[in-house]
């Protein structure tokens, strides 16, 4: 299925991993949102399970073979190209994707750029506005600090 200007919702999935009060991040190497910061993820493979998915991704994106721990958040991101005629004609969404995002932990591996991935950083959640991260990425990290925060004093 078409990524852009699909036919219907692209199921994306994502996987935060914190270690030592740090998170990993990847910096987007094609659209949508190329050159900026996100959490690793990708898009759904037909008959792949969610979480099989994000372990992929992560291996693929970052380097990293990871366990699935905990649903963090579920949200849709909707790109809709500004109406380049004029006449206030709704435009058809050039991306779609309807995002799954999972708290993960790190089994093995190394990180390290891989994919469509430029770079790859850890930050501390106290660093996250230096990344210009987007809305949404901001809030599931945030939301995933303290599910990480709750884990280890339950644990």
């Amino acid at each position: 299925m078409a990524r852009e200007y699909p036919e219907r919702p692209v199921v994306g999935v994502g996987g935060v991993v914190i270690e030592d009060g740090r998170t990993l991040l990847i910096r987007r190497g094609s659209e949508p949102l190329r050159g900026q910061w996100s959490i690793p993820g990708g898009t759904l493979e037909l008959g792949e399970s969610l979480e099989a998915g994000v372990a992929r991704e992560l291996l693929e994106e970052t380097g990293l073979e990871v366990r699935v721990l905990d649903l963090i958040e579920v949200f849709d991101r909707i790109f809709i190209e500004p109406d380049a005629g004029g006449g206030g004609t709704p435009q058809r969404p050039r991306f779609h994707y309807v995002i799954v995002d999972y708290l993960c932990e790190r089994i093995s591996g190394a990180p390290r750029a891989g994919g469509d991935v430029t770079d790859v950083v850890f930050a501390r959640e106290e660093e996250l506005p230096t990344f210009q991260l987007t809305t949404a990425a901001t809030r599931v990290l945030h939301k995933a600090f303290a599910m990480d925060r709750e884990r280890r004093v339950a644990g």
